[in-house]
């Protein structure tokens, strides 16, 4: 029978290994050390993945310069491309939230994929004289360049599919805004009527903020692309080979296939992280943007008979345990949700960021833990909202003609014909008495039929004209 443990030493002592297990003997202290979120980097794969890619990206750069032996090296970036592919998923088992500036994170790394490329190489896991966990697969490295690496790496590739998940939601918003187009309704300021617009020019506005904040998060995405490899402990490349940093990044580039450069000053980019803050930050406001439109939706569809009931969300499901045949907005309730998420975690990267001190910052764990929530939770809010949400939205188109009819903010596009005094004499006549603003000018003989119909025209009121004139 085959030993259930294998002895593995460090500078603390001997421990007890699972033997099936690929990591080792930093892993298994780590897992000792800090058990936070009841959940293990493995939730994140891009994180692993992009971890296995600067792995890979360094066998391949220490082998160009005939620092690492091509027997080893050609194993090591087998084992990180398996890796990549999706193996050894649930060897990574450090909790994302740990001490030590995302040393745990390396060494889980470094281990698994070091027992990896042994079995390749014919040999026991743990049998470190072959390959070395530290020796070869963390050869010319430190946390302190691998770890910001693999974060920013593993966000650019998450920032990417959130922006798809945005284009997906704005695309939705952009179709209803065509389908409503004709559909005229009360624009509304502080919750008062204001004047007459589109439910299209209402719809419209949402997909333009998203792609708006797609564009920004893309500006931000550049920024994760410097990377301060070569740098190893605080910037200076202390054991570093002189042409590492240009070799490496130019095989993270290859690999991974993002345009990774090496950044114009190591020591600087080791330890700043204003890269995170600007794309927390940029990630806030897109969640701010997100809850005000889920706001809007929910404020809209309210009612059914006793909200304002201009449009109706699709029901997903039953909304009370005890008030039969209510339905509630679920899926703007889930967005607003997420979005107060994202904003707390921005909170937490700001503070993390700053508590850096001087040549590093040791609280990346954190921030990685922070933003990659964020990111992921962003894109599913998106994707739920686009499908289970706006795709389903119906319009009730007389409620909002008769209230476009009846709202004294009608009188707005009056006031150039009979004059702001007389206009404010209609509007408070139209709220006592429940009648239309123009019957009431053309009972006053205020104004003509001809000129209220100009006034009232759908295009005018809600400046399609103005648009088609300027050729916009």
């Amino acid at each position: 029978m085959p030993a259930e443990t294998r002895t593995e030493h460090d500078l603390i002592g001997d421990l007890q290994v699972p033997s099936e297990a690929y990591y080792g003997i930093h892993t298994m202290r780590a897992r000792q050390n800090f058990d936070v979120t009841g959940t293990s980097i493995a939730a994140f794969p891009d994180l692993v993945f992009a971890l296995a890619a600067v792995k890979q990206a360094a066998a391949s750069a220490n082998m160009d310069l005939g620092l690492l032996p091509v027997e080893q090296g050609r194993a090591i970036v087998q084992a990180c491309e398996e890796i990549r592919a999706g193996a050894l998923l649930e060897q990574f088992v450090v909790d994302p939230i740990q001490g030590g500036a995302g040393t745990s994170t390396n060494m889980n790394a470094n281990e698994v994929i070091a027992n990896r490329a042994l079995e390749i190489l014919g040999h026991q896991r743990g049998d470190y004289g072959m390959l070395s966990p530290l020796e070869h697969v963390n050869l010319g490295q430190s946390t302190n360049d691998v770890y910001p690496t693999a974060l920013k790496l593993s966000m650019v590739v998450s920032l990417r599919r959130l922006r798809e998940a945005m284009e997906r939601l704005a695309a939705a918003f952009a179709d209803k805004a065509a389908e409503f187009d004709d559909v005229l309704k009360m624009g509304r300021t502080q919750l008062q009527d204001a004047v007459p617009m589109t439910l299209g020019q209402e719809f419209m506005t949402y997909a333009i903020m998203l792609r708006e904040d797609e564009q920004r998060l893309a500006e931000t995405a550049v920024l994760l692309l410097e990377s301060n490899l070569g740098g190893t402990a605080i910037g200076t490349g202390i054991n570093g080979h002189p042409l590492y940093s240009a070799l490496a990044c130019s095989h993270l580039s290859r690999i991974s296939g993002e345009p990774v450069k090496v950044a114009a000053n190591l020591i600087e980019a080791t330890q700043d992280c204003g890269s995170f803050v600007q794309l927390s930050g940029v990630l806030k406001r897109t969640a701010v943007k997100l809850s005000k439109t889920s706001n809007d939706l929910r404020l809209l569809s309210s009612g059914p008979t006793a909200g304002f009931g201009e449009i109706n969300l699709p029901a997903m499901q039953a909304g009370s345990s005890i008030m039969p045949g209510k339905v509630n907005p679920v899926i703007p309730e889930m967005v607003n949700q997420v979005a107060f998420e994202v904003i707390g975690n921005d909170v937490t990267i700001t503070m993390a960021a700053e508590a850096g001190q001087l040549q590093l910052n040791a609280f990346e764990p954190v921030i990685a833990y922070s933003m990659l929530r964020s990111l992921t939770h962003l894109r599913a809010a998106c994707d739920a909202l686009a499908t289970r949400c706006v795709r389903g939205i119906t319009a009730n188109r007389d409620r909002m003609a008769r209230m476009v009819s009846h709202s004294a903010g009608l009188v707005t596009a009056l006031s150039p014909y009979i004059g702001y005094a007389a206009s404010t004499e209609i509007a408070q006549e139209a709220l006592l008495t429940g009648s239309d603003i123009g019957s009431l000018a053309l009972a006053r003989g205020l104004i003509s039929a001809k000129q209220l119909a100009e006034a009232l025209d759908p295009d005018t009121l809600t400046g399609r004209i103005r648009v088609a004139a300027s050729g916009l």
